[in-house]
């Protein structure tokens, strides 16, 4: 019988429906649909089947390499060899490669442990594109390889190409990571064209400023030297900083060296506004992410970590989990934003920041800014049972042998029976112990006056520091006395008082404990 055209189940009198399509799993961009770098990466790698995937087969043969690579017990030559393969590889397709999250990956162990003479192509091919990849979370990890390993000339030409974009990048997460990474490698004169584009509109657009030799990066100076209008400065620098403040992203060492430029130039309404701003990031943790989340979404292409990897990786996530205001006191800079929000913060603020350095005194204590922390917040109290609680009960007690054989360690401790003392302190920290914003706040000593250094650079309002008690000697005895602080110590002297007589730090401890103090 022949066919009429028309399907068993469709009604008399209806023409046939067209046959529907198969669905097909090309991707959307060859129909004419261009997507950003970044969904069509993820697009690729989550939708497409492997075996459609652009340069699926070389991403596979390079990652098998990096999977050889990364063996412990491999030698240096044998490594040599394997990276030298897989750069061979992807000769020609370097920008390929970094549009892949798993590749990008891989290109970034061969820049790690190539040789300078492989490393030169790949910066060559990579240089025009090295701000757009700053921007991306797959491959900021790549341009802080690159810039780590690149030559002075190549260093020289990625610094020329951030004129212009320094700000913009400061405002996103991973390029302010890539910006920091070139800030601290650095010289002096290129730090100071960093550092120009954030002060002005106007010194952006002049190139030749950088090359001045001036005595030190400072704001004001270069606001006198150039005679440029505070006002205007101080708003282009407002601009820059709210956004970053906004996002969080203040954990590196050139927004801090900002802040606190700004705050030298600031009245006292901004400069408060952007201390109160800046604490609550600094009890919290980073915002920054992981270099371990770039294999995240494609396990099975993943490189296999060694133990000592994983261990490495282990410790690094600690890290990142630690409080922002601990990890920022491995600079002055750092050390200068936290003295300034534990002095000029609210008494609310000055709890939280207390509350949450719990368990984090003893490595506070240990690092050579951070022991000055320690000290302005035992000098500086709101309140002395929460001092005693926290600080000197749970964290100094317990490690108390600990840090009396310590450089820094033992530096509370001397706070506490002899404070501000030439012989413990040098006058650069002495200079930081009394470093005050001018504007919020006047010149204000720590328990008294130092014994032969002062600053006298500092002016500003009528406000002044909240100390709890006005008697610093009866400060000192709730805190040494009352929280038998002092009772252990005098103990521990005694059970190791020939170490500490031998010590070079440790005798220091033993004779204030023996003299009692200041009085």
């Amino acid at each position: 019988m022949p066919s009429s055209g028309r399907s068993p189940t469709t009604p008399p009198g209806r023409a046939a429906a067209a046959p529907r399509r198969s669905r097909s799993l090309s991707p959307p961009w060859k129909s004419g649909w261009q997507p950003r770098n970044v969904l069509n990466s993820l697009w690729q790698e989550i939708f497409l089947p492997e075996s459609r995937k652009p340069d699926y087969k070389l991403v596979k043969e390079i990652t098998v390499l990096c999977q050889k690579v990364r063996c412990c017990n491999l030698s240096g030559k044998e490594r040599s060899k394997l990276l030298t393969e897989a750069l061979r590889k992807m000769d020609g397709k370097y920008l390929e490669i970094a549009g892949s999250p798993v590749a990008a990956s891989v290109l970034k162990l061969c820049v790690q442990w190539c040789s300078q003479s492989e490393m030169d192509p790949v910066f060559v091919a990579l240089q025009p594109h090295l701000l757009d990849l700053s921007r991306n979370k797959d491959t900021g990890f790549l341009v802080n390889y690159i810039i780590k390993g690149a030559s002075k000339e190549q260093f020289a030409l990625f610094i020329s190409s951030l004129h212009g974009h320094v700000a913009s990048l400061l405002h996103h997460t991973i390029g302010a990571s890539v910006v920091d990474r070139a800030f601290h490698q650095a010289t002096r004169p290129q730090k100071r064209s960093l550092l120009l584009e954030l002060c002005s509109t106007e010194l952006q657009l002049s190139k030749d400023l950088a090359q001045e030799k001036q005595c030190r990066l400072s704001v004001l100076n270069i606001i006198s030297k150039h005679g440029l209008q505070k006002s205007s400065v101080l708003q282009h620098m407002t601009t820059i900083i709210q956004p970053v403040l906004e996002k969080g992203i203040v954990e590196y060492s050139i927004v801090h060296m900002v802040i606190s430029e700004y705050l030298t130039i600031a009245d006292k309404t901004s400069a408060l506004d952007v201390i109160r701003q800046l604490i609550p990031h600094l009890i919290q943790g980073s915002s920054v992410l992981d270099e371990d989340v770039i294999g995240q979404l494609i396990p099975h292409l993943t490189p296999t970590k060694s133990k000592a990897q994983k261990k490495r990786s282990k410790a690094k996530k600690k890290r990142s989990s630690e409080l922002l205001l601990i990890r920022i006191m491995q600079t002055k800079e750092g050390l200068k934003l936290g003295l300034a929000c534990l002095k000029h913060g609210l008494e609310k603020d000055r709890k939280r920041i207390i509350k949450s350095l719990k368990g984090h005194i003893r490595k506070l204590a240990l690092n050579d800014y951070g022991c000055l922390f320690v000290i302005c917040r035992l000098s500086i109290v709101d309140n002395t049972e929460l001092i005693t609680e926290v600080v000197v009960v749970d964290e100094l007690t317990k490690h108390l042998k600990e840090l009396i054989f310590d450089k820094n360690g033992r530096r509370p401790l001397l706070q506490l029976f002899h404070p501000l003392c030439s012989r413990y302190l040098t006058p650069r920290e002495l200079f930081y112990l009394n470093y005050n914003v001018p504007s919020p706040v006047s010149k204000v000593n720590l328990d008294g006056e130092s014994d032969d250094v002062a600053d006298k650079e500092h002016g500003g309002s009528e406000d002044t520091l909240v100390v709890s008690d006005s008697n610093p000697i009866k400060r000192r005895q709730v805190l040494l006395v009352k929280s038998e602080l002092y009772e252990v110590l005098v103990e521990t002297c005694i059970e190791n008082v020939g170490e500490l007589l031998r010590a070079n730090f440790g005798k220091d401890v033993l004779y204030e404990v023996v003299v009692g103090g200041k009085k």
